[in-house]
């Protein structure tokens, strides 16, 4: 009985989706699926945030499905999720903010920033300073919004697609923070 639970299991193991496999990064083990508004998101892909030969932290995307495109991932219909597990000793929130101020004036025209300034501002201030070991999760919920958590701690929503879309746009625009994480999380590393 032993044996057979043995080869049903390494069947079962082989037989799962390429998807749906754990990845370690930088010793961090990343799921290969999560649960989110009731549908299961497998990672795109997954990579290290690196400024001035700093590892700053693992940024993972997770997607209904995976693509190797960025405008597919940002347009994708359905719930999202962007997993930040930092890796730097600290970065302090005027950082944080700075990233996403930079990155959406990097890849939105100047109409577009200017509708969703509130917002920003608004997401900007749930931030706080982050350190080593820390999460940072950053879901889209269709009905809701962009939810905030930090560390499994929920700190707010912001309201709209059009907001998540702008925010994947740090990480997947044409400007992206990172070239190498892009190309990570669009499954390329």
């Amino acid at each position: 009985m032993n044996l057979l639970f043995k080869y049903t299991s390494l069947l079962f193991l082989l037989c799962l989706p390429l998807g749906s496999q754990a990845k370690d990064i930088a010793g961090i083990d990343l799921p290969g699926q999560v649960q989110l508004a009731n549908t299961t998101l497998t990672l795109n892909g997954a990579g290290i945030r690196t400024k001035f030969f700093f590892d700053i932290y693992v940024g993972a995307l997770y997607l209904p499905q995976k693509t190797g495109d960025a405008s597919t991932a940002i347009d994708m219909p359905g719930p999202k999720r962007v997993l930040m597990h930092f890796l730097y000793k600290e970065v302090e929130k005027e950082k944080l903010t700075d990233g996403w101020n930079d990155g959406f004036e990097e890849n939105l025209d100047r109409d577009q920033l200017k509708a969703l300034e509130p917002r920003l501002a608004a997401f900007n201030r749930l931030f706080t300073s982050v350190r080593r070991g820390d999460q940072i999760t950053l879901d889209y919920l269709p009905e809701t919004g962009t939810r905030i958590a930090i560390n499994g701690q929920t700190k707010g929503t912001i309201p709209g697609a059009e907001f998540y879309a702008a925010l994947l746009r740090v990480w997947l625009g044409e400007e992206p923070a990172d070239s190498d994480l892009k190309e990570a999380m669009l499954g390329g590393g």
